[in-house]
């Protein structure tokens, strides 16, 4: 049966599983949409049913790019006031920072990562837990590598950056900005089956800030081109328990 990529799409954002997992259900499912995420939260493949994404973890997504390279790192708190915290903020920022600078690829990486008062990420995650007294967890890392890249963070919960060949900081920035608000899976329609449409890749998008020109034709004024990009979005797939 046709299953529409908008549908996988709703699939995916109640699951947080993968596209191919989705279809699989849907198909299955012969495109109900609550038997298929029925199916996948009894076979444990939903990690964040609309439940879930209610209760989920609080905490920040913090970026740092230079010299050719970026880091997205999430770092959760209990409650959304403490990721509100200056003090946990600060730590996030120094955080995202050491971390890129270390060359870290994983968390055990950034942990002994070291900030610029010489301390290390996790003795500074640790005195900020006696002080606050709530858990702080420095949850994911991703990395990128590229000529361009353009980092945008959507009210601390949502981290995008962009790795672009050509262009400039200020268009890579733009794209992220996209990235955040439209949430494509890939970056070219080549990237996913052949029956999937055009909506779920980046290129093929209207531009959010101008939606009269798609993202591939942005690019193609500027004589730029998306190597890649990465995205964090705070809490994804953590299950907490309802009380």
């Amino acid at each position: 049966s046709k299953i529409s990529a908008q549908l996988v799409k709703e699939l995916r954002e109640r699951t947080g599983a993968g596209m191919m997992e989705c279809k699989k259900a849907l198909v299955a499912a012969l495109g109900d949409i609550e038997k298929a995420a029925e199916e996948m939260r009894i076979s444990g493949q939903a990690k964040a049913d609309k439940k879930a994404s209610r209760v989920t973890a609080e905490g920040i997504v913090e970026a740092y790019a230079e010299n050719g390279t970026a880091v997205l790192l999430e770092i959760n708190s209990e409650t959304d006031f403490v990721a509100r915290d200056d003090s946990f903020k600060t730590f996030c920022r120094a955080a995202a920072k050491a971390a890129h600078d270390a060359g870290a690829k994983t968390i055990e990486e950034v942990l002994v990562a070291k900030m610029e008062n010489g301390e290390t990420v996790e003795s500074a995650r640790q005195n900020l837990v006696s002080k606050i007294g709530e858990n702080i967890q420095v949850r994911r890392i991703k990395t990128v590598s590229a000529p361009i890249l353009g980092a945008y963070i959507h009210g601390g919960k949502i981290g995008v950056v962009a790795a672009l060949e050509g262009g400039d900081t200020d268009l890579a920035k733009d794209i992220s900005m996209h990235i955040a608000a439209v949430n494509p899976m890939v970056v070219s329609g080549d990237e996913v089956p052949a029956d999937f449409l055009d909506e779920v890749a980046l290129l093929g998008q209207s531009f959010v800030k101008d939606p009269s020109i798609t993202v591939e034709n942005l690019l193609k004024q500027k004589s730029a081109k998306v190597i890649s990009f990465i995205r964090l979005d705070v809490g994804e797939g953590i299950e907490k328990k309802e009380e």
